[in-house]
């Protein structure tokens, strides 16, 4: 049925697992992997047979974040399209009533960290380094990472990840409360497996609902400017600069220093 996701039920056919499956490109997000996982989150948000849903990754890396083969060579409104197929997966997963757990390894960046922030919880192999590196190449970060970084690790904090891209181990994203649980990377599924009984084993499914409702309420402040950050961040897409230091990040060529300007006149 799908070509870049694997669905499957566990032994407790409650848990639905979602794994991205294209690992010799790390799991980059495109549309067509997009598009396959927001169809898989939706079936098992309307499948009353799911009660908890898994997403995790083929191969020794979570997600790469977005495929910039792609987003290079987009217009303007395919640029607008392309983030709203994936803001429609973050809402997905913010939303539905049933608790998404991440379970990662090895690289979670860019748009694979920002899809993980918006899960309820977070079990890390020992491998993992998280972190949002759009600026390297001219990216924004603005597909959730800049809106929930500060509310979750800080202003200051979530302003040295994003303007040095600096990657984090999974020690230092426990400890900034990024990730939940830190394990060997082997034991990473059934970590997140034990994590997902644990809640409907023992937990109500209608307080959990109003509780992840309300803790969303408040984040969702910081989504506001959803529609203004997928607009802005279209035009970036079609800047010279972006498209520039994507080829150059590409073809693992030396990115050439650009000048820093004030915006006085």
């Amino acid at each position: 049925m799908y070509k870049r996701i694997i669905v499957e039920r566990d032994s407790d056919s409650r848990i639905s697992w979602i794994k991205l499956n294209n690992p010799e490109r790390l799991n980059v997000l495109n549309m067509e992997l997009m598009n396959e996982l927001y169809d898989a989150l939706l079936s098992a948000d309307k499948d009353d047979s799911v009660h908890a849903i898994i997403i995790a990754s083929v191969g020794n890396n979570f997600c790469a974040g977005a495929d910039l083969r792609e987003l290079i060579n987009l217009d303007f409104e395919k640029g607008v399209r392309w983030s709203e197929a994936y803001w429609r997966i973050l809402r997905l997963i913010r939303e539905t009533g049933k608790p998404v757990i991440a379970a990662i390894r090895g690289a979670c960046v860019g748009g694979g960290h920002e899809l993980v922030m918006m899960c309820d919880l977070v079990v890390a192999g020992k491998s993992s380094k998280l972190g949002q590196p759009e600026a390297t190449v001219g990216s924004t970060a603005l597909g959730g990472g800049v809106q929930l970084l500060p509310l979750i690790v800080g202003d200051k904090r979530a302003r040295e990840i994003l303007f040095t891209a600096k990657l984090l181990s999974a020690d230092e994203a426990y400890q900034l409360g990024l990730v939940n649980r830190i394990v060997d990377d082997e034991k990473v599924d059934e970590e997140a497996r034990k994590l997902a009984i644990e809640i409907i084993d023992k937990r109500s499914p209608q307080a959990f609902r109003v509780m992840k409702s309300a803790l969303t309420f408040w984040t969702d402040l910081a989504m506001l400017n959803r529609q203004l950050a997928r607009d802005i961040t279209s035009m970036v897409w079609l800047s010279e600069e972006f498209r520039e230091r994507s080829r150059d990040f590409l073809e693992k060529r030396r990115m050439k220093p650009r000048k820093f300007t004030g915006i006085s006149p």
